[in-house]
């Protein structure tokens, strides 16, 4: 018949300038593309150099190593008899793109450059790439010499084309142009292209994953077609972290779809579809002549993905995607972008951030011991390089927690017994190795030596001292955790006769590092921070869930806990300090005004027109503008925490990462006089009584 093709895109974990990493995945991809009987093969966005190259991508080495890559994938025998599409940055007319390079037997067919780029959120492309900005318009360009010598061409095409098989029709769209308005698959599919194909390096957030499939899923329904999606996975050297899910889709229907957060370096999946299936769906939806566009150029090629005795090939059915919960989420992809030398070390203060990196930890654990039982030879080798033993084999979570992972209960004379022996029941439940230690020498010491220069000895409020004195008391402590957990994650493996360091794991979640709620330089300054991009909320859920799925019933206490730092005196032993009071606010009410504030972009005054509103039933407009300022007063003292807080990776919408995500003046005039005047005035204005503000209008279907 002649009409089923077989396809194939993948998910690898590349790394930023790891050229001899990357181009052996892609070889091994195209190998298990071919040997599952593709004729196309599709990788993730600039494969050959990683996305994350950053200002990498202005070196003209960068672009030199992306073209003897891709000799060496020409020359390769893997690469015969199938198309192959690859990513990597080409300059034209000295000016640089995000390109696909689509090639079939030592012939460049099309060098396709990205058309709509990404620059929002942490996407920046426009610092380094530029837009294609003639649609369905194609140049010649001038091969590198090293790449004449082996196809024999001089020029190939560059630009908006589409292939022109035997049998179909294939176009590229690039990431970011699926999620735009003007997607190229709307025109390509009403000029008769039925391969639509998407290389991406879309990274994760939590909740996000189903925006992709929709996206993917809309693209077919419309028209109709065949829609590949490749993505990257794993952390390529950034805070960004990518979660994989690569599928196929057919008229709108999902056919084949690939792991999110898989631990596999590469993974393909393939389908076999009908492309009279696309034929027929369009001849009843699908009416071109009543459209006006422009033709696209097509690029001919003598190659079919359709063999004529397909009769008997059977074809892929519809899968009903499963999208993991926001605390499967956290679960799978928090501790994926870390590479240690030898394991890790948390301070744990049995409170629910800490406890999350360390269930954070557990639960890699648990994934890992179920790769290597499910034959994942890569993962084996990596625990074996981290443990230093080449005959070490993961089965049991909890014993390996014991050889990557130690806790720290850093106490002072400020701590309960509570919160010690939370910490040190969640560690006995997890196996990681816990240590008990007392900084109060520390902390004397560092006194004694300003007690000496100065004459004088600060006191706690509580014992009659200033709020300047009882803040430097509480932030010494906190430093001194800090210089003690890298002290221990130094030495730790020296002092037991083994080599390596660990790895320092820090837990501030993201509300906190709104408001500036953490002590510059305290034990959450950390190598790196698990839980730095989700929500105190969220993390609440995680441990709910970890309390459950791993039956970590120590976790039931923690989350019973009221949430507190331990820096001031106890109270008859108990604690008297708690977060939430120290904040002014409760972390439900910071984690919406985080999102208010960067999801909704709303500067002081449209947040409090907002928050009259949605917290009506609990504040009147003269708290809610408190609270707003309250808030706005907090976040510029405290802002210039953020050029120095730990790196975590980007895991929520609304986080306040200085570092790419969240581009705000760190040093501001913390009156915000106008601003302020603004909410003044419509407080004054406002009814103070709850039945006094107008109702919200219903809509009625």
């Amino acid at each position: 018949m002649g009409r089923k093709v077989t396809v194939a895109t993948c998910s690898l974990n590349q790394w930023a300038l790891d050229f001899d990493g990357n181009v052996l995945r892609i070889l091994k991809s195209i190998e298990i593309a071919k040997a599952s009987g593709a004729k196309y093969r599709l990788g993730p966005e600039l494969e050959i150099c990683g996305y994350g190259c950053a200002d990498h991508f202005y070196e003209s080495d960068t672009l030199l190593h992306c073209f003897q890559v891709l000799k060496q994938l020409l020359e390769s025998p893997v690469t015969q008899d199938i198309i192959c599409d690859v990513g990597m940055p080409v300059m034209h007319h000295n000016v640089r793109y995000n390109c696909r390079v689509l090639f079939l037997n030592k012939k460049i067919l099309l060098i396709r450059p990205k058309m709509l780029l990404a620059n929002h959120g942490n996407n920046r492309e426009f610092r380094w790439f530029s837009a294609w900005s003639q649609p369905r318009h194609i140049e010649e360009y001038f091969l590198p010499r090293m790449i004449q010598d082996v196809t024999g061409q001089v020029t190939v095409p560059f630009g908006d084309a589409v292939l022109s098989t035997k049998d179909t029709c294939i176009g590229s769209e690039i990431c970011a142009e699926l999620w735009n308005a003007r997607s190229p698959h709307v025109d390509m599919g009403l000029d008769g292209v039925e391969i639509f194909t998407n290389s991406s390096a879309s990274y994760h957030e939590l909740r996000k994953a189903d925006q992709r499939v929709n996206l993917v899923k809309s693209a077919t329904t419309k028209s109709g077609g065949i829609y590949l999606f490749a993505n990257q996975k794993g952390c390529d050297g950034d805070r960004l972290y990518y979660d994989g899910c690569s599928m196929i889709a057919i008229n709108g229907d999902i056919v084949a779809q690939g792991k999110q957060f898989s631990l596999d370096d590469v993974e393909v999946i393939t389908a076999t579809l009908d492309l009279e299936d696309v034929r027929s769906y369009r001849g009843e939806r699908c009416h071109p002549h009543m459209y006006e566009h422009k033709p696209y150029q097509r690029i001919k090629v003598d190659f079919s993905l359709s063999d004529c005795k397909d009769i008997f090939l059977p074809t892929h059915q519809l899968v009903e995607w499963v999208f993991h919960s926001p605390e499967e989420e956290i679960r799978c992809s928090s501790l994926h972008s870390s590479r240690s030398e030898a394991g890790f070390l948390l301070p744990l203060s049995g409170g629910v951030d800490s406890s999350s990196s360390a269930c954070i930890v557990y639960s890699m654990c648990v994934q890992v011991c179920q790769a290597v039982r499910d034959g994942n030879a890569q993962v084996l080798e990596d625990v074996q390089r981290l443990v230093c033993d080449a005959s070490y084999r993961p089965e049991e979570p909890r014993e390996m927690c014991g050889r990557l992972f130690t806790t720290c209960y850093m106490a002072s004379e400020n701590s309960s017994e509570d919160t010690r022996n939370r910490a040190k029941e969640l560690a006995a439940q997890i196996g990681s190795n816990h240590l008990n230690i007392n900084i109060d020498m520390a902390v004397k010491g560092m006194l004694g030596i300003f007690s000496m220069v100065m004459g004088k000895w600060p006191k706690f409020r509580v014992n009659g001292g200033s709020s300047r004195e009882n803040l430097a008391l509480q932030n010494v402590q906190a430093r001194v955790r800090m210089i003690l957990a890298y002290l221990f994650a130094q030495l730790c493996l020296w002092a037991q006769g083994k080599p390596g360091g660990l790895l320092v794991l820090g837990s501030a979640n993201v509300d906190e590092s709104l408001t500036g709620y953490f002590t510059k330089y305290d034990c959450s300054s950390a190598d790196i921070n698990p839980i730095g991009g989700v929500s105190k909320m969220d993390l609440k859920r995680f441990l709910q869930y970890c309390a459950e799925h791993f039956r970590l019933t120590a976790l039931k206490s923690v989350l019973a806990a009221p949430p507190t730092a331990e820096l001031e005196p106890l109270t008859e032993g108990q604690v008297s300090q708690t977060d939430e009071a120290d904040m002014g606010m409760t972390y439900s009410e910071l984690s919406v005004i985080g999102r208010l504030r960067k999801i909704s972009k709303c500067g002081a005054y449209s947040m409090f027109c907002k928050l009259i509103h949605s917290w009506r039933e609990t504040c009147s407009p003269s708290q809610v503008a408190a609270k707003v300022k309250h808030f706005f007063k907090m976040y510029s003292v405290n802002r210039h925490k953020m050029t120095t807080v730990t790196p975590s990776y980007h895991a929520e919408s609304y986080g306040p990462d200085d570092n790419r995500f969240d581009l705000r003046p760190f040093l501001y005039n913390t009156r915000w006089s106008w601003q302020f005047r603004c909410i003044d005035h419509e407080t004054c204005e406002a009814p103070q009584h709850l039945s006094e503000l107008p109702l919200m209008p219903c809509n009625y279907i």
